[in-house]
């Protein structure tokens, strides 16, 4: 008999938040990811961030992860979405203060454009708190809009918040 292989995808994910112990709810989020999304493949070190958007805020810590899913981009949101939602997640203050944030950067060198969901994320050119870790595990990664790999983006990028390695 022939055996079914599935075809895996690869997304590169931000975790992130700023509230409570902060470093518990990157570990319960990477948990979560792992129990119903995939296999996380590689992570960068935790980063301490300045807040960004809104800065009247408590710092905070940061990490991407690569993920072997075989969800779909809209499945894998979708799964993102209701982890975020059973760790605690309340979406009241555009860049706000939030328990978790997990955001996809990146799905394979998809370009996706729908009322939901953007990727590449079309803000993490201009973010370091994204660029920073992204590039620790992936600097060679191929932007495929802006055909720039993350170290160029790093590179050129306008952001001059900290980001500090913390673990």
């Amino acid at each position: 008999m022939p055996s079914l292989v599935m075809n895996m995808n690869v997304a590169y994910l931000l975790i992130g938040g700023n509230m409570g112990d902060k470093k518990a709810y990157l570990t319960a989020a990477r948990k979560q990811l792992e129990e119903r999304c995939g296999d996380i493949v590689q992570q960068s070190f935790i980063y301490k961030t300045a807040a960004w958007g809104l800065e009247e805020q408590d710092s905070f810590l940061n990490q991407v992860i690569e993920i072997k899913t075989a969800c779909g981009a809209v499945e894998l949101l979708q799964k993102i979405l209701k982890i975020e939602e059973a760790l605690g997640r309340k979406r009241e203050i555009k860049y706000g203060p939030r328990i978790i944030d997990i955001d996809i950067l990146l799905f394979n060198s998809a370009i996706i454009k729908t009322d939901g969901l953007t990727i590449p994320h079309p803000q993490m050119q201009n973010r370091r708190f994204v660029l920073v870790p992204l590039n620790e595990i992936g600097e060679e990664i191929f932007h495929p809009v802006l055909k720039k790999t993350i170290a160029q983006l790093l590179e050129e990028c306008p952001d001059e918040l900290s980001v500090q390695k913390i673990s």
